[in-house]
């Protein structure tokens, strides 16, 4: 049951980590931190219009969270942030609720299903994609409320 979960195909996500490092200029910023083990995901983004238009991301997490990384860093240019919102979220509850595979921009996320089995396993593997919803709609806001200015 364990080799569901480190499948050869989420070690080759994990092995690959887009977009790695830090922006010099984000316009979103946010850090998520798994409590129980220690998994670690940082993500800068520039947002207009609404949209990702650069992204970088410094993470250490096990696989199942490099394998996150790794989707989401391959998939963000060009995401809305309504679509990294979403995408956390039907991760989350696919995860947790027993809720439907991920679908859209980042179906690929629909990989880590083996991952439900596991609740200890759920912080772990949500770190970067919760970090770069939180950084993109940090970038949103503060491009409205500079607008507002």
């Amino acid at each position: 049951m364990i080799d569901d979960l480190y499948s050869a195909r989420i070690l080759s996500l994990a092995a690959h980590l887009p977009r790695s490092g830090r922006l010099a200029a984000p316009s979103g910023s946010a850090e998520k931190v798994s409590k129980l083990c220690g998994s670690r995901a940082v993500v800068d983004v520039v947002v207009e219009d609404g949209r990702v238009v650069d992204y970088a991301q410094e993470v250490k997490a096990c696989a199942l969270g490099q394998a996150v990384a790794s989707i989401v860093g391959e998939h963000a240019i060009g995401a809305s942030v309504e679509e990294l919102e979403n995408a956390r979220d039907q991760l989350r509850d696919m995860l947790k609720s027993d809720g439907p595979e991920p679908s859209g921009r980042f179906a690929d996320l629909k990989l880590l299903a083996p991952v439900k089995g596991y609740p200890a396993r759920h912080a772990s593997t949500l770190v970067a994609i919760e970090a770069a919803a939180e950084a993109a709609r940090l970038a949103v806001s503060r491009t409205s409320t500079a607008d507002a200015a």
